[in-house]
């Protein structure tokens, strides 16, 4: 099996996070012939680290000789990782992203490493304020490669959500929101962590408490700390709710709809009413948004984060090519 990889591969991308990083290797049609990845993210390594790091994930697949493309986005390319690609300032076309890479000092000869840079943003007094993303910008490249040009608002949902405003493809603007980190913060470590558990909106009664709370948030956001403690006084007081875990499950998808209702509630003046927002990433989260959003009388469409990932590096690897920083892209034209 490895031995049949090792035969066909022509390239390999890399998405290289805090926690973890995936992996895969293609060939040069762009088909996926192996995934790979580790726990071994950014928080777990120190410098010389990153290249063992790096075949222990994908050592098997690779020929005995010669030299492969190795393209990674996220953290590697960090102050703190590998070896630092620096951001790039706003504006940044997307299909521009390879002029920041940097190829880090290898020992393997069969590796040919580029780590693509992060963005970032300068506050400017008016809409723009201080920012960074690290990864996500190879999302978007991705967009940008399917539809050449893109302009519209785009999300990408997680730990750190970001929202990003995209003009003929070149990202202009940027927020962050800490929707992720904060839901798991007030799940497992506040007092509500003794009322409420992670569901599936699909489960009785789950997908009503979360968009009437995406909408009570987002329309009154003032309250949505008294809102929070309600959750636990409704555990204690309220006869209506079931019992057992479908009644955790039932204060757990109110309080994500309280999480997201608070991040909407800041750019429903800026949620287009006349255009679908772009939701990249894992189908079950960008669902949630999507939900979450038409509760709010807006539209989506959803971009698989996988696919966008590997359509950004592999665009960012046509410009490698391009201008003489990489090797030759295996199918020489645009995907």
């Amino acid at each position: 099996m490895h031995e049949d990889i090792a035969e066909r591969l022509a390239w390999v991308a890399v998405d290289w996070g805090s926690s973890q990083l995936r992996a895969w290797g293609l060939d040069e049609r762009g088909e996926v012939l192996a995934r790979g990845g580790s726990d071994k993210g950014m928080l777990a390594l120190t410098q010389v680290e990153y290249e063992p790091a790096l075949l222990e994930a994908i050592g098997e697949w690779l020929p005995p000789s010669g030299h492969v493309p190795v393209w990674i986005c996220g953290m590697a390319g960090a102050r703190q990782g590998w070896c630092e690609a620096a951001y790039l300032p706003l504006p940044a076309r997307l299909d521009q992203l390879a002029r920041g890479a940097v190829a880090p000092a290898v020992g393997d000869p069969r590796l040919n490493v580029c780590l693509l840079p992060g963005l970032c943003q300068y506050a400017d007094g008016a809409q723009r304020s201080f920012d960074v993303m690290r990864g996500e910008e190879t999302q978007l490249a991705g967009l940008v490669a399917r539809e050449p040009g893109f302009s519209g608002l785009a999300c990408l949902p997680g730990t750190h959500a970001k929202w990003v405003w995209l003009e003929a493809g070149t990202v202009v603007r940027f927020a962050t929101c800490l929707t992720g980190e904060l839901y798991g913060l007030l799940a497992g470590q506040s007092v509500l962590r003794h009322s409420v558990a992670d569901a599936a909106l699909d489960e009785p009664g789950c997908r009503e408490a979360f968009t009437d709370a995406v909408r009570e948030a987002a329309s009154a956001p003032g309250r949505f700390s008294q809102q929070l403690f309600g959750l636990r006084a409704a555990d204690l007081l309220d006869d209506s709710l079931p019992h057992g875990q479908a009644r955790r499950a039932r204060l757990g998808a109110r309080l994500s709809g309280l999480t997201i209702g608070l991040e909407l509630s800041a750019l429903t003046d800026e949620l287009p009413s006349d255009a679908a927002v772009t939701l990249i990433g894992n189908a079950t989260l960008c669902d949630r948004y999507a939900l979450a959003l038409s509760a709010l009388g807006r539209s989506s469409r959803h971009l698989d984060g996988e696919t966008a990932v590997l359509a950004g590096i592999e665009l960012a690897g046509l410009e490698l090519a391009a201008t003489g920083m990489g090797p030759a892209h295996p199918t020489g034209e645009t995907p």
